[in-house]
């Protein structure tokens, strides 16, 4: 009977360890996800300025929509939780809508070399970026399951572990990548 006692003890004691483990690997991707879309959101950060003053040196008219890009730029660097950093994120990608669609305009802007790279580079980071959120939200909700589930879930209550948010945008409007248009026809025809 002591036998059984103590074999059902280090059974319980060894499923203890390895759903914790397993919880801690979770949690700890969603950081390492987390910290890929950060990283990524950095480098669109460092080059919104320069996509700016390419346009700058353009145009004057269009000073509201660089005003608003920049202020955007600004709001989404300063966002703290995941959803405040969403919230913010989607309006700086409607305000890079904007402006890529304000720059279409000026075909002596569409054809700097400069705008051009500007704009590869951000179409880049946008992709990479989407892809980065595909993996935060997949360990996500891999750990939301995680501490969800019975009898995971008790562990997890023992030790304070709390459901992670998505990374999302709220309206499908927020939804588009920024349209990054190439082409070079206007020079051409």
């Amino acid at each position: 009977m002591l036998y059984t006692i103590l074999a059902a003890i280090v059974v319980v004691l060894v499923w203890g360890v390895a759903a914790y483990n397993g919880i801690i690997t979770l949690r700890n991707q969603v950081a390492e996800g987390w910290s890929d879309i950060d990283v990524q959101l950095k480098q669109r950060y460092n080059l919104i300025p320069n996509l700016l003053n390419a346009i700058k040196e353009y145009e004057k008219h269009e000073s509201g929509t660089l005003t608003q890009v920049t202020e955007l730029r600004t709001k989404a660097m300063q966002a703290g939780t995941v959803a405040e950093k969403s919230k913010a994120e989607a309006g700086l990608t409607m305000g890079l809508n904007k402006l890529i669609a304000v720059a279409e305009n000026y075909p002596d802007l569409k054809a700097s070399a400069n705008f051009l790279d500007f704009q590869q580079q951000l179409a880049k980071l946008e992709d990479i970026i989407q892809k980065a959120r595909r993996y935060y939200n997949g360990t996500a909700r891999d750990f939301n399951t995680k501490i969800q589930s019975f009898p995971t879930n008790l562990l997890a209550n023992v030790f304070h572990f709390t459901k992670k948010e998505y990374f999302q945008l709220d309206d499908n409007s927020e939804r588009a990548v920024p349209t990054v248009n190439f082409d070079r026809d206007d020079e051409n025809a």
